[in-house]
């Protein structure tokens, strides 16, 4: 049960404030997994960031968990591009008016919006990762917490639940389509059959928040016609607009992550479909001729580097690089 200690470290203040909240009889929580540092403090990127991967990361995993070390699932997530696919899943996640409801109702992100970045970079790294007892102990915990998020959107006067099967597979397919793409724009452009062979795979991952699994798309085609069958729901609302032009121009980043988010934002931006941008007010993004993609390429390597430096971050890396390597066809 040790291995499973990590991931109770990062639920358990957050189950204390949904039971706080609760007996209070105040909106809980949503989609919000641990809050690494102090959360009425927004600051914080790369290090909370890095203390969620770090203590996502098996030390001594039981199995290779729903994944394996020669899975895609396991190369596109350890991609340079892979901050760039999670900005751009918030950005699609926060288009669907009832789920970007449940987390401005019921989530402290004006309080502690990196905190939602750290609380994706959480639970991703266990449920990838992980060994399988963790992964489930982790979606477990949140779909208890997914059972006290209810309420009626302001916007479209419908109900939603963040426990509704049919949010939890727009925030997956979101987060699939956003690592494809995030990859073939600046990061590792896979294949036709490894492109499936990810979608396939992180069918798993749905059907451990809830989602039933003959839902879930298993190949590229299949996860193009649902993005598109959801397309009709979608719009901006001020709490989509105003909770992702947060995330895209942070305030008080250090120096040299200040330095290099414009080359983040804009990738994200690029990688969005153009329908998309268009919700947001967003222009059409310059050509990514090859120099453009060079550039934001060395801005991801420094994000990396600046990432690599924090407190267990390498060693974690280094733990998961060997398992990939030793899964290798020899």
């Amino acid at each position: 049960m040790s291995r499973l200690r990590a991931v109770d470290a990062n639920l358990a203040r957050l189950d204390r404030t949904v039971a706080t909240m609760t007996e209070a009889g105040a909106a809980t929580p949503a989609k919000e997994l641990v809050s690494l540092a102090d959360t009425t403090i927004s600051t914080g990127l790369i290090e909370r960031s890095a203390a969620a991967f770090a203590s996502g990361m098996p030390e001594g995993a039981g199995d290779d968990g729903f994944f394996g070390p020669a899975s895609v699932t396991w190369r596109m997530s350890a991609d340079l591009a892979s901050p760039v696919a999670v900005l751009r899943s918030l950005l699609m996640q926060a288009l669907h008016p009832l789920a970007m409801a449940g987390v401005d109702r019921h989530s402290g992100w004006r309080r502690d919006p990196i905190g939602r970045l750290a609380a994706t970079t959480a639970y991703l790294t266990t449920v990838t990762f992980g060994d399988r007892a963790a992964a489930r102990h982790a979606a477990a915990r949140v779909r208890r917490i997914h059972d006290h998020v209810r309420g009626i959107d302001a916007v479209t006067g419908r109900p939603y639940a963040a426990g509704d099967p049919a949010l939890l597979l727009w925030v997956h397919g979101a987060l699939v389509d956003s690592v494809l793409a995030a990859g073939n724009l600046v990061g590792t452009a896979l294949p036709a059959a490894d492109s499936n062979r990810y979608v396939a795979e992180m069918v798993t991952a749905a059907e451990l928040t809830g989602v039933p699994r003959r839902l879930v798309p298993s190949s590229v085609p299949g996860l193009d016609l649902y993005i598109a069958s959801v397309r009709p729901v979608l719009r901006c609302t001020p709490a989509a607009a105003e909770s992702m032009a947060y995330l895209l121009d942070p305030p008080d980043l250090d120096e040299d992550t200040a330095a290099i988010w414009p080359d983040i934002r804009a990738a994200a931006i690029a990688a969005l479909p153009r329908w998309a941008r268009q919700m947001y007010g967003y222009g059409a993004p310059p050509p990514m001729t090859p120099g453009r993609r060079t550039e934001i390429r060395q801005s991801l390597g420094v994000l990396d580097a600046l990432f690599l430096g924090q407190p267990d971050v390498l060693e974690a890396r280094q733990r998961i690089t060997l398992r990939m390597r030793a899964a290798q066809p020899t």
